[in-house]
């Protein structure tokens, strides 16, 4: 006989509850094979690919792409002995107990066994449904082979959504049939369309777009409501000639050791700001409000605020502290290319210690940065740019930027955050008291 498996929506990281259904893998009739990816799914922290536990060939897709799902929640059925007789109703296998009784699950353990409700994808001038998807479908109907849709990463289609655009009617202008950013804003905002005139997705006289804030948007908007009326923030600027900072970088980006890597002055902020952490070690801290205790941390886990698709992640570098300066930048660009492709995965999203943003590449001079929720303290970068500065007695012109610290008041007081901007900002002016 076929021996059907139903493969479970696991727990993605730090016991969330529930993800979306972004993209399938696979359609019915594929045959898979063991941690072959089949499912593409966004929590409130991240872009997930979840492999398959079981090779086989696929029998049902149990949740539509665009549903919101519970973790436990039948996604996918599975024959995994294709051709060896009549099929069984899908309800007949059952994941294995696991330790106390809980039932084993791909990644962590979490399975419910209430119904959970579910959002369809719609469009976007439907209004809002809801269905509801049995913890164990009485008789799961076998999903025929899907209609071939565009092919476009999560972070085209999460902008096509906002804007309106169905992919299906653009001709791909990227590598292999890829749907890309750009056709998406080229088919929002035609060239040549009248001012203010209706966009493609918008009706003509439309005041009003509603976008869904779920995911990483909400776990964002929760954290710095949060973060704001939690933390007593204190924030401290100052101006600093970075020319020296500048023709390091220049160095650097010539400098056969560092051969493909990208170097920006971000690299530099950061190996400031660590210098900083070393020599006033009371901002890298966390307060315990338990046990009424201010927790200082003897490692870096360098937070990089990063504004995507999917809204603003803060997706930090481990151990920040103990890396050479190349081995440095190679992380700051895997982390940023990482969370430009919105596939930063839940690790790297927690545990953060201290946190760089980096307003400077917006053309912004400064601004006052909300804490990252657990921390003492967050680094705002401005914009660099040249400016008449008075240097050796004359006034030059100079590379200048504005350096913005917010700290938490609990545990950071004046003299302490003073003294650790003022650090991040001499290592900037000369960085070579980086060796110091």
């Amino acid at each position: 006989m076929s021996d059907i498996q139903q493969f479970r929506l696991p727990d993605a990281g730090e016991g969330l509850t529930e993800a979306d259904i972004v993209q399938w893998k696979v359609a019915v009739g594929d045959t898979v094979k063991v941690n072959d990816p089949i499912v593409e799914i966004e929590t409130a922290k991240s872009l997930v690919e979840l492999p398959c536990p079981f090779a086989g060939v696929v029998t049902a897709l149990l949740v539509a792409e665009g549903a919101t799902v519970e973790v436990g929640t039948p996604i996918i059925a599975v024959d995994t002995a294709p051709g060896a007789g009549a099929v069984p109703g899908p309800g007949t296998a059952e994941p294995v107990a696991g330790a106390n009784g809980r039932t084993a699950v791909l990644v962590g353990y979490g399975p419910r066994t209430t119904s959970a409700s579910r959002r369809p994808r719609r469009a976007a001038d439907a209004p809002r449904q809801s269905v509801t998807v049995a913890a164990e479908p009485v008789a799961a109907q076998p999903v025929t082979a899907q209609p071939a849709h565009a092919l476009a990463k999560p972070p085209v289609r999460l902008l096509a959504k906002q804007l309106g655009v169905d992919l299906t009617t653009l001709a791909p202008s990227g590598p292999g049939g890829v749907v890309t950013r750009e056709d998406v804003e080229q088919a929002a905002h035609p060239v040549g369309a009248p001012s203010g005139g209706a966009t493609q997705g918008v009706p003509a006289g439309e005041r009003e777009t509603r976008i869904p804030v779920k995911g990483v948007r909400k776990l964002t908007a929760d954290a710095m409501v949060t973060s704001a009326f939690t933390a007593p923030h204190v924030t401290e600027w100052v101006q600093v000639d970075v020319s020296r900072t500048m023709k390091l970088v220049g160095r650097l980006r010539s400098d056969p050791a560092f051969e493909g890597v990208k170097v920006s002055p971000l690299l530099v902020v950061a190996k400031a700001l660590l210098v900083a952490v070393r020599r006033h070690p009371g901002v890298n801290a966390t307060w315990d409000e338990t046990a009424r205790e201010i927790v200082v941390k003897h490692y870096v886990n360098l937070g990089i605020a990063a504004a995507t698709p999917r809204g603003l992640v803060v997706p930090n570098v481990k151990d920040a502290d103990r890396l050479g300066l190349r081995d440095l930048a190679v992380a700051l660009n895997t982390l940023a290319a990482t969370a430009r492709e919105g596939r930063t995965p839940p690790a790297d999203l927690a545990g953060g210690t201290v946190t760089i943003t980096n307003v400077g590449v917006f053309g912004v001079d400064a601004g006052t940065p909300i804490l990252n929720p657990g921390e003492a303290a967050i680094l705002a970068v401005g914009r660099i740019r040249r400016m008449p500065w008075v240097h050796k007695g004359k006034v030059k012109p100079r590379w200048v930027t504005t350096l913005a610290l917010s700290f938490d008041h609990r545990m950071v007081d004046g003299d302490l955050g003073s003294r650790a901007l003022a650090e991040v900002a001499a290592v900037l002016e000369d960085p070579v008291r980086a060796l110091w």
